[in-house]
């Protein structure tokens, strides 16, 4: 090929080459959107998750799914009322009292001995009375024997501040210091003093039932079940055996005496 042929061929090819370098940047857009290509790399593979993934997030919808039952307002509601109807059906039991088998017995007395070794005795206070107690005092029966009154003084004179479990013997002594018995009672036991009395000494027994009523100088004897009773003499103000007090024995009263 000549040199002229060849420089021709050469010149066209350059011409065809700039043509088509400048139809391609035409079609090309002016700048590259290599974010947008990043951002589409990235969704690709967030979309491609690993198999652990999936499954939690599976478990997660299942747990979503079923929610826990919720209480409503009206069920508590049937509830509370289904329990009150339970309850109202079922029959009102009253409440047993515990039944004790002994029996409490009050304490009237407090037992104790003395430094020496006598054993004494006091009245126990089982009330509370916030306001102040008069008893009322006794009235004097002139139809009775005159030397009870003298016998409830020496009775008196001769009483302790507490009990000496000897009532009997003291009343004895002050009859038959007063002059109103001759001899000395032979009986033992208080709660037969009014047999002894009566049958042997002349004494009467009076109507009232009363121990504040009775006289001033009367003999007051009382009962017991296991125990030996008691007497005593009304005063003025009190009863009086081996000890003053201003209340009568607690036990049941047989009787009232005197010698008209």
């Amino acid at each position: 090929m000549s040199r002229p042929a060849c420089l021709a061929l050469a010149t066209m090819s350059l011409l065809v080459i700039s043509s088509a370098h400048a139809h391609a940047q035409t079609l090309a857009p002016s700048e590259l959107h290599l974010t947008s290509a990043k951002k589409d790399a990235v969704r690709a593979i967030a979309r491609e998750k690993s198999p652990e993934q999936k499954t939690k997030k599976d478990v997660a919808q299942a747990i979503t799914k079923d929610p826990a039952p919720v209480i409503t307002k009206k069920s508590v509601q049937a509830i509370a009322k289904e329990s009150v109807q339970a309850f109202a059906t079922e029959p009102v039991r009253p409440i047993e009292k515990q039944s004790s088998s002994k029996t409490a017995q009050s304490i009237t007395h407090y037992s104790y001995r003395t430094p020496v070794g006598k054993k004494e005795s006091v009245p126990v206070i089982t009330h509370y009375y916030p306001n102040q107690i008069v008893y009322p005092f006794a009235k004097i029966d002139r139809h009775i024997d005159g030397k009870l009154m003298q016998a409830a003084t020496i009775a008196q004179e001769r009483a302790h501040a507490h009990s000496r479990s000897m009532c009997w013997h003291y009343v004895k002594e002050a009859l038959l210091a007063s002059g109103v018995i001759d001899s000395r009672p032979k009986s033992e036991l208080a709660k037969d003093a009014a047999q002894d009395l009566v049958s042997n000494y002349g004494f009467k027994r009076l109507s009232m039932s009363d121990p504040f009523a009775a006289p001033v100088g009367s003999v007051l004897v009382y009962g017991a079940n296991r125990a030996a009773g008691h007497v005593e003499i009304r005063t003025r103000d009190g009863f009086v055996s081996d000890f003053n007090s201003k209340t009568p024995s607690h036990r049941p009263l047989l009787g009232v005496y005197a010698k008209l």
